[in-house]
């Protein structure tokens, strides 16, 4: 979904601003500098580019160095669209077909899902063969390919798993080599190979993220703030977690979890029972206390869930009116910090752990699954 709201549209254009106004003070390093150099001398010397885009965003997550250094036909560039479990499924069928229209080769996937990660190497050396038959040096043993992308999009947990199932495939030995993976922006500082097949030899380079130094559209800023391909200490978490709020609240996401409204769910322990071998006797059961302080636990998740649900049901303004959708958002803040169980006597620091919470449960796709891009009218640049 994208913001259609004229309010939200509001909210998002004064985060993408805050964004915009940085000028890259805050993202675009000498790390991203010395990347960008680094990048440009490789690339004509790799196969094949793969360039991963965070799936939520397929259009704002575009990596704007292809756009001025162009040397690989479609045939030689495959679009990977990361982070599928996160997005809405019907709209991310709706980019798939839309790249594919624009003979751009595209593939889905979820770095974390083995069998996922294992189709879409298929998919890579079924693309190496068909080089190999046309146009391509087929006596070369070795293919290169390139991972490139923006901050975030999980180049390298893509890599990683290419590498331990490739490995694991072609049943070779050795200790598995890993690149480095954070859910922070930017930790990925050098430019990594790891062998992820044989027969022939296909070796992925992992590489920094890359933004450009200035990004003018301030909605794209808004959406890289949110999906976290910029720190959020360059906006602040609460103007995130609010900016999150306002996109669930125009959603139908919500509606899902009428369920948990009735259900009861608010159990302080659970008594779990272990078979014992050797007796019948207490010693086989296990008391499992929930931990309240961890919001990821399935039974917070489920209050969270509650809480936005009856806030947003009982709602009957309008949510195209600005002060309409900011009393909701408070509502839903103030519903928040009991449900995360956030001491009253916090005071400020409360909206600033409901948010850092909040965004945690969004983009690891507990709170539902949101596509934030609209179909562009444009052609892809992907010829």
């Amino acid at each position: 979904m994208a913001t259609s709201s004229s309010s939200l549209f509001k909210l998002a254009r004064e985060i993408g601003t805050a964004v915009s106004q940085k000028k890259g003070g805050g993202w675009y390093g000498p790390h991203m500098a010395a990347a960008t150099r680094a990048i440009a001398d490789r690339m004509p010397l790799v196969d094949i580019i793969l360039e991963v885009r965070d799936a939520r965003i397929p259009f704002s997550s575009e990596f704007d160095q292809l756009r001025n250094h162009h040397p690989f036909s479609s045939s030689r560039r495959i679009l990977v669209l990361n982070k599928m479990d996160l997005a809405s499924p019907a709209q991310f069928k709706e980019w798939i077909t839309f790249f594919d229209q624009q003979n751009c080769p595209s593939f889905g996937v979820n770095s974390h899902n083995k069998d996922n990660v294992k189709e879409f190497l298929k998919f890579l050396q079924a693309h190496v063969r068909i080089l190999r038959k046309s146009d391509y040096d087929a006596s070369s043993d070795t293919v290169t390919v390139m991972l490139l992308g923006i901050p975030n999009v999980g180049k390298s947990a893509l890599a990683n798993s290419l590498h331990q199932i490739g490995r694991i495939t072609a049943a070779e030995k050795g200790k598995l080599r890993h690149a480095t993976v954070s859910p922070q922006p930017g930790e990925t500082k050098d430019i990594y190979s790891l062998k992820i097949a044989s027969h022939p030899n296909i070796y992925v380079l992992d590489t920094p993220g890359i933004l450009p130094p200035e990004i003018h559209d301030v909605e794209v800023c808004s959406k890289l703030a949110l999906t976290g391909a910029i720190r959020d200490s360059l906006v602040g978490g609460k103007e995130l977690a609010q900016y999150f709020l306002g996109i669930l609240n125009l959603s139908d996401e919500y509606k899902k979890w009428a369920k948990f409204s009735i259900n009861r769910i608010n159990k302080p322990l659970t008594l779990h029972h272990k078979a014992d071998q050797s007796s019948g006797s207490e010693s086989g059961m296990i008391w499992k206390r929930q931990n309240p302080t961890d919001h990821t636990q399935d039974f917070m998740v489920q209050k969270v869930r509650k809480s936005l649900y009856e806030i947003m049901s009982c709602f009957n303004g309008n949510l195209d009116h600005e002060k309409d959708l900011v009393k909701l958002i408070e509502a839903e803040f103030k519903a928040l910090r009991e449900a995360f169980q956030i001491p009253m006597d916090s005071g400020e620091d409360a909206d600033s752990k409901v948010a850092s919470k909040l965004l945690n449960l969004y983009r690891t796709g507990r709170l539902g699954h949101y596509t934030l891009d609209h179909l562009p009218k444009r052609r892809a640049s992907c010829e």
